[in-house]
């Protein structure tokens, strides 16, 4: 039995569509917004919980490989590993590791809420829009 195969034609449509779809996910693989704004302190709303989230992964050492880690609240919590802050909006010459804030259901979809830890000194920068804004906590 022979099977018919797609025309070649069909190609270059179908691999625009799929760098289409890779580009619509950049943010999620941690690639910064061009027009990111970094400011120097933080002051807006969910600040606080930035701040208590950083100091629920600093307790556990800032891991960095990427998973699901036990949170006190009885839920889970996501770190992404690496940030590898590529559009340069935080200082250069630093490794930085990115973490969620809020926990939820292990397995469950991650929301926009991020903190950005350099581990080397210790500066903690908070984005409410995944890579959009930095606060630093």
């Amino acid at each position: 039995m022979h099977t018919r195969q797609r025309p070649r034609s069909s190609w270059p449509p179908r691999l625009a569509v799929t760098l289409a779809a890779t580009a619509s996910l950049a943010g999620v693989v941690g690639i910064t917004p061009a027009d990111a704004s970094v400011y120097g302190s933080c002051t807006i709303s969910r600040c606080a919980d930035a701040r208590s989230a950083d100091a629920t992964w600093a307790s556990k050492g800032y891991p960095t490989t990427s998973g699901w880690y036990s949170w006190p609240d009885g839920k889970y919590n996501y770190t992404g590993g690496q940030f590898y802050n590529r559009e340069g909006e935080l200082p250069s010459g630093a490794t930085y590791y990115e973490y969620d804030v809020y926990s939820r259901a292990k397995g469950a979809s991650r929301d926009a809420y991020r903190i950005v830890v350099n581990r080397s000194s210790g500066v903690t920068w908070f984005s409410p829009n995944h890579y959009t804004d930095f606060y630093q906590l």
